[in-house]
């Protein structure tokens, strides 16, 4: 299977990013040899990807925390930039601990004894509006337990500040009202302090916060004897004479060999916030030096950890048993009628909200084991797999809205998976239904794809359309032409910038089509690669969509 990006040179080196895709607000865990990473995912579904690695460097996707988005009713339509915000994931008591904000609900927590669940049920610790990257810590020195967390502006009026919390030791009460732990509006040229990771080291409580803004910020490092303080601050990561814009927000983790390392992502528009893994060491005076004299490296010593083969998350998917892979979400809460079964196919092909969760992720009791990382993320690996199963079987959703792919549910989607490269799937519509039509899509705040229609008498068109940021109703990219078989193989060039170029092979080789598209991201999220099938309004079944070898290259 190919892998458009890797970051382990091979010589014993790294070069950043060390995810190339978008892994929004990273946070990072280690139990044992093994290190866990979970990242924003915002209103698509299964929320919450974690992701394994040995070494820091090479990552796979083992599973996903939160099957749905609560509350679900919320979720049944997508909410691109809303949901899971900066979670933080922890390990303490033997379990795993995710808490999150969401800005529209409050501060939510989940926890399980084992990375791949079964994982409790979201419980709301602190309801409110505007309650955003919550982290906690269990002080092993005074066995109290905290929660920092901070606000988004937009729905509570306040921003720039942290707030810090006694907890109960369950995670499911917080024990006072709260305090102001960072007013940053007092901190001359801080602005936007946002995203903490709250630790206890060398006597201190540490708050490692971002501030600046996204595009250009900077790390902060806040360290008090006591934690509701008062905080001495430090800016310790920071772009300087390197081109890595905005190097913060992430989290600090000791590898097993005493080492100490720092995730962070950098945002980079379409391509949403890739991840970055600096070095990190003590000065004489006690404080984090991350980076190169606090500024981004871009190629370095790997961590000393286990051998671990070359890694990167999955893109390519065969769909085998009629599922995807780890690496695709829906846009919303799925439904079960989004992935059908072959006409007189015997088996259970997965629910829609079942995304390769196939395989053996370890050995119960042992949290710290995930099997082999190289084979870790299920359906994307599939090439031993019988073909009378392989392939992913869409039905055509009827709806209201198929003009326009940014209102639709069952969108299946991915992150871009580099900077460059092509991908392409075989697509198949099972359809007459005038109106039904399925393909591959780039989708942000604008939208384009290209795929097939069934037309008014029902006969299978190439279709190739899109629709701008501002623009409420998709049009048509290029002149659609017939589709003999209803069968196509389809493709998306992606070049820097995210310009994306659409092509199709109807047959008779490929043919360009339309002009080219510049993916953007929505404010939050980056541009994703979506899977579709829909049709018109009505009632009784619209047919299907098989997808099949769904491959990247560079």
């Amino acid at each position: 299977m190919h892998r458009p990006w890797t970051a382990d040179l091979g010589d014993g080196t790294y070069r950043n990013p060390v995810l190339n895709a978008d892994w929004s607000d990273p946070d990072v865990v280690r139990v044992g040899d093994d290190h866990y990473l979970t990242a924003s995912s915002f209103g698509r579904a299964p929320g919450l990807p974690l992701l394994h690695s040995r070494d820091l460097v090479n990552w796979t996707v083992v599973a996903h925390a939160l099957d749905r988005l609560e509350p679900s009713a919320d979720f049944a339509v997508p909410r691109h930039d809303r949901g899971v915000w900066a979670p933080s994931l922890r390990h303490h008591d033997g379990r795993f601990w995710i808490f999150w904000g969401d800005p529209d609900h409050g501060i939510q927590q989940i926890n399980s004894p084992h990375i791949d669940g079964p994982w409790s049920a979201p419980h709301l610790l602190k309801a409110g509006k505007g309650l955003i990257d919550a982290c906690p810590l269990w002080d092993e020195e005074s066995g109290e337990a905290y929660l920092v967390h901070a606000w988004a502006k937009s729905r509570s009026g306040i921003k720039n500040r942290l707030t810090g919390h006694r907890m109960s030791p369950d995670g499911r009460e917080l024990l006072d009202p709260g305090t102001t732990l960072v007013d940053a509006d007092a901190l001359p040229g801080w602005f936007t302090l946002e995203g903490p990771k709250l630790y206890r080291h060398d006597g201190y409580f540490w708050i490692l916060a971002p501030a600046g803004g996204v595009e250009t910020g900077w790390q902060g490092a806040f360290r008090s004897r006591d934690f509701f303080g008062p905080y001495e601050e430090r800016v310790v990561l920071a772009q300087g004479r390197t081109d890595v814009n905005g190097p913060h927000q992430g989290g600090w983790v000791r590898t097993a060999a005493g080492e100490d390392w720092f995730l962070h992502f950098q945002a980079r528009g379409a391509y949403g916030r890739v991840v970055h893994l600096q070095p990190m060491r003590w000065d004489a005076e006690g404080w984090p030096v991350i980076g190169d004299a606090g500024e981004p490296v871009a190629v370095h010593t790997k961590p000393a950890a286990p051998e671990q083969p070359v890694a990167a998350p999955a893109v390519d998917d065969d769909f085998p048993g009629g599922r995807p892979g780890r690496q695709w979400q829906w846009t919303a809460n799925p439904r079960p009628d989004w992935i059908t079964a072959d006409a007189g196919e015997a088996g259970d092909p997965g629910q829609a909200g079942d995304l390769g969760q196939a395989g053996d992720l370890g050995q119960a009791g042992d949290p710290g084991q995930t099997g082999d990382p190289g084979q870790a993320e299920g359906s994307g690996q599939a090439e031993g797999s019988g073909p009378a199963r392989d392939g992913l079987r869409l039905s055509c959703v009827r709806t209201a809205y198929a003009h326009d792919l940014r209102l639709l549910p069952n969108v299946l989607v991915q992150r871009l998976p580099a900077e460059e490269f092509t991908v392409e799937v075989d697509l198949a519509l099972d359809s007459d239904e005038p109106g039904a039509k399925a393909g591959l899509a780039v989708l942000g705040d604008a939208f384009s794809w290209i795929g097939l229609e069934a037309g008014v008498d029902g006969t299978p068109l190439l279709v190739h359309r899109f629709a701008e940021g501002v623009a409420a109703h998709e049009r048509d990219a290029a002149e659609p032409r017939a589709s003999p078989g209803g069968r196509a193989r389809l493709r998306v060039e992606v070049t820097a910038g995210a310009r994306c170029r659409f092509s199709a092979d109807t047959g008779d080789g490929f043919r360009p089509s339309g002009q080219v598209f510049a993916a953007t991201p929505w404010r939050w999220v980056g541009a994703l690669l979506g899977l579709f099938a829909t049709a018109p309004a009505g009632t009784g079944p619209a047919g299907a969509a098989r997808f099949t070898a769904f491959r990247t290259t560079d």
